[in-house]
């Protein structure tokens, strides 16, 4: 195991910007992991998994740890459930494929999400009415200081809108290294009420859908909207949907009645952020090589040279110009570097 001097991360993060890491190691398995965090306890360490929900706007003066844990398996299952563990440096979308190979339902709506399995309990990530907190059941992790490891349930994990207990109470604390989720093997819940699934469905004459029929469509909207990284630098969605408390919402309406929006609660509202970026005019601009993708507001893109600050300056002329102009605050859902 080689910890390397001044590496270039540039095919390590998806918006493929050009930044270095002081020092650089690829942890293979839960044992090299933990040595390499017993022998470089006093190192700053920074944890990099698939690269896909980051913005890197300056070089890492840190002991980066690429987390490339691999495998995959069940390990219960009864007649209508089964229990999968997967590595945390597995592919999401191919190990959503996977699943979906064995009829496992539960994640293919999710399909064609960048990024490795071991991150996706952090972010909470969802596209298309599923979360992972939907089939998450647990995830362990190693304690960076202690190198013990931890099981953190689904309770413990304090999952909300794009966010987690590893976002917050525990950030930097931990390093997750498999995931467990409960997938149905029968009785599938086949979801298609959300954004242009049903369209899509349609389109491709399927009237009754199967688990790998979601999946397509899915893939077919997502690919029609958003950017392959390996052709055109992008993090996928840049920003947060924000979430207004009604009585804001309505004063906000009552100005901006074309205004789409989804119901949440009683109490709350999601005000689409694409919806908002396109109406204050960003849609398919470009700032030199950093931009607003042509087919997807919510997705800022690297046209080849750009840097990480130039992308960030981009985002936040966004987030000002959509304050100004409806006074809603949008958030980054990328985590900035």
């Amino acid at each position: 195991m080689e910890i390397i001097e001044h590496f270039s991360l540039k095919n390590y993060n998806t918006f493929g910007i050009e930044a270095s890491a002081r020092l650089f190691v690829a942890a293979d398995s839960v044992a090299a992991l933990k040595t390499v965090l017993q022998h470089n306890a006093s190192e700053k360490k920074f944890i990099l998994g698939g690269g896909s929900n980051m913005l890197l706007t300056k070089d890492i003066d840190a002991l980066v740890i690429h987390i490339n844990l691999k495998g995959k398996k069940v390990i219960r299952e009864d007649e209508d459930f089964v229990w999968v563990e997967s590595q945390a440096g597995e592919n999401w979308h191919e190990f959503v494929l996977w699943t979906i190979e064995q009829n496992f339902g539960g994640l293919e709506n999710m399909s064609l999400i960048p990024g490795n399995v071991g991150t996706t309990p952090v972010q909470n990530i969802g596209a298309y009415g599923a979360e992972i907190k939907d089939s998450f059941v647990s995830c362990n992790a190693v304690n960076i200081e202690t190198q013990e490891i931890r099981t953190f349930t689904h309770e413990e994990c304090q999952f909300g809108y794009r966010e987690s207990i590893f976002k917050n109470t525990v950030k930097d604390q931990f390093i997750i290294t498999s995931v467990v989720f409960k997938l149905t093997k029968r009785n599938h819940h086949i979801n298609i009420s959300y954004g242009d699934i049903t369209s899509e469905l349609a389109k491709q004459n399927v009237t009754v859908p199967t688990l790998k029929d979601v999946s397509n469509a899915v893939i077919a909207i997502r690919q029609s909207k958003l950017p392959d990284p390996k052709v055109l630098g992008n993090s996928g969605s840049f920003f947060k949907n924000p979430i207004l408390k009604q009585a804001d919402f309505q004063k906000i309406h009552a100005k901006f009645p074309e205004m789409k929006y989804f119901v949440v609660s009683d109490t709350e509202v999601k005000v689409p952020a694409g919806w908002l970026i396109e109406q204050a005019g960003f849609k398919g601009k470009r700032f030199g090589d950093a931009g607003i993708h042509k087919n997807q507001a919510l997705v800022l893109v690297n046209y080849g040279n750009a840097t990480g600050s130039e992308i960030l300056a981009v985002s936040k002329n966004i987030q000002q110009t959509i304050f100004d102009t409806f006074g809603i605050a949008i958030e980054a859902e990328v985590n900035i570097i």
